[in-house]
């Protein structure tokens, strides 16, 4: 890395921690109910869509309620986007005449988008029409990033609230989420991408001819609105077939680091948003602080091993390949690991390309629960989960009933937990080892050896812990992948959100213990380093058999020049 490299990764770096109070305080005063800058602006709209719906904003569930609203509301989405993929033949705003998807295809991309995964099996600007990336994929990256949102306000409230059995409003939480955060940062983002090249067009595609004298299509289309909420909602799934790597998605330097910083935008502020709702500001830092080193460390590690020679091939200074030369090594490498941690899914880079070590940091993120700032909700819900279980195992090490911001943390409490931490871990496991002993699941496969396992890995990975990053190297349009890999992300999303929301019932009802000289404090340094502890040790131990199959035995041979 040159000084420039370094400048930036420290500017995006502080600037992510920078934005981080701010916009946390904004975000817990919506969530709050209180008013806000955009009250006035804003507040119709959200009165308009609650009176539509007959949602009082003074509605509380408990969590039962809460739970059954949320899945019956992403059913309802997952329907509506099938039926505009297996009908957008027929459908207005598809000038180029695009047929309708299959049907596994069809099931793959609306579990992908209902579930916030955004997994594609599918090039955008050749398979889906307007109608159905503004209709159907644009409309879930912004509920479904509200869902994440509103479980989390859920949870906090069963941290805060005391002997009660009511949660909230999951209506009211999904529609300030929607309208009072994403909406308004979407829109910004979207007329700063326009601004810098991004299409936004209702227009046929382009036909010029090139140099050579033959004739090209120029795909074109309403990208940037798209673009905008599927990097602020974790979504990451691109309007083009190669995402941001694409020279219209991503068309210049500040539009590459604006999406980066978006990536991680929302997630990071959370956290001060918690500690803004629980009163314990040092409690949200110390999640911070956690979720930061894990990034930074796998950042660094990602970049060693992208700068590191290759022995495979002699003479290389850097290993460019498949990233974008106007974007370079550390850009490409910035994003892999932020796209990862964040939950995103999108690339500015092919991560089959990248060195075996890289490509397992970016597994591993996957792999750990896409909890280092994760998904928007779902990275710092999962980080509580993590909390619950280090509280716990802390409570067992000194013989205290093990306690979390007062609440008691029981048996029932802790088997929940478990089953939102090992659910997504057992599904990618079982369903790599699967794809490794059926010809459906060997079929599609580009490589051989830990690469190619590597990339059967990483796809169950993404799915299961709803990222939606393609290795790349895998044929997954197939109906073995479609409906295995469309189940494992429905598992993932909601094997999490179903304990979560159990567990936030079970803390609402417990009352409040006040502190005593035997209480394990949870906001400073020393539970900082056994959360990080319990997080590599769970990770750890659910994945590294399997790491050592792919990345980390591909990296050994690469230095030893082998390659298959």
């Amino acid at each position: 890395m040159n000084a420039r490299d370094w400048l930036q990764v420290g500017f995006y770096l502080a600037l992510l921690v920078a934005l981080t109070p701010p916009l946390g305080a904004f975000m817990a005063r919506v969530f709050s109910g209180e008013r806000h800058f955009l009250t006035g602006p804003l507040g119709w709209l959200e009165n308009g869509i609650c009176r539509l719906g007959g949602v009082r904003a003074d509605e509380e569930m408990g969590w039962k309620k809460y739970c059954g609203a949320l899945i019956a509301f992403n059913f309802l989405g997952f329907l509506a986007v099938l039926a505009l993929h297996c009908n957008q033949s027929w459908l207005p705003l598809n000038p180029e005449k695009l047929p309708n998807t299959s049907w596994h295809l069809g099931f793959n991309t609306a579990v992908s988008f209902m579930t916030n995964t955004n997994w594609q099996a599918y090039s955008g600007e050749s398979t889906l029409s307007y109608l159905t990336q503004m209709l159907g994929l644009a409309v879930q990256n912004f509920v479904s990033a509200a869902t994440g949102i509103a479980v989390l306000i859920a949870l906090i409230r069963g941290l805060t609230r005391r002997g009660v059995d009511q949660l909230g409003s999951f209506w009211v939480d999904l529609t300030r989420a929607t309208v009072h955060v994403l909406l308004p940062l979407s829109l910004v983002l979207a007329l700063v991408l326009v601004w810098q090249g991004v299409p936004q067009t209702l227009d046929a595609y382009g036909k010029v001819t090139g140099l050579e004298g033959a004739e090209q299509i120029i795909p074109l289309g309403p990208a940037a609105s798209q673009i905008a909420i599927k990097q602020l909602g974790t979504n990451g799934g691109g309007f083009f077939g190669v995402n941001s790597a694409h020279p219209f998605e991503n068309p210049t330097p500040l539009s590459n680091f604006l999406q980066m910083l978006s990536l991680l935008l929302i997630p990071a502020a959370l956290t001060y948003t918690y500690g803004k709702m629980i009163g314990r500001l040092r409690e949200g830092w110390v999640i911070f602080a956690v979720m930061m080193a894990l990034l930074v460390v796998g950042f660094s590690m990602s970049w060693e091993a992208e700068a590191m020679r290759n022995s495979a091939v002699p003479g290389l200074a850097a290993n460019m390949e498949g990233k974008e030369v106007r974007l370079g090594v550390t850009n490409s490498v910035l994003w892999s690991v932020a796209t990862t941690a964040a939950s995103n899914g999108s690339v500015n880079a092919m991560h089959d390309s990248l060195t075996p070590l890289s490509g397992g940091v970016a597994l591993f993120n996957l792999m750990l629960g896409e909890i280092v700032f994760g998904g928007v909700g779902a990275g710092l819900y999962g980080m509580l989960l993590f909390v619950i279980l280090a509280v716990f195992l802390a409570g067992l090490m000194v013989g205290r009933t093990p306690e979390y911001l007062g609440k008691k943390i029981e048996a029932r409490d802790i088997i929940l937990t478990a089953v939102g931490l090992l659910v997504p871990g057992a599904v990618l496991l079982v369903g790599a080892a699967v794809s490794c002993v059926t010809e459906a699941g060997l079929a599609g496969l580009a490589n051989n050896g830990p690469h190619g396992f590597t990339e059967i890995l990483y796809a169950w990975s993404s799915a299961a812990n709803n990222n939606g990053s393609a290795f790349g190297g895998l044929t997954v349009n197939t109906p073995f992948y479609n409906y295995g890999l469309g189940l494992a992300m429905l598992i993932g999303r909601f094997a999490v959100i179903i304990p979560v929301l159990a567990v936030a019932g079970s803390l609402a009802r417990k009352k409040i213990s006040p502190p005593s000289p035997g209480t394990f404090p949870t906001d400073g340094a020393t539970f900082a380093v056994l959360l990080v502890a319990v997080i590599l040790i769970v990770g750890a131990l659910n994945h590294f058999p399997a790491l050592c199959l792919g990345p980390i035995v591909e990296h050994f041979l690469m230095l030893d020049g082998r390659t298959f």
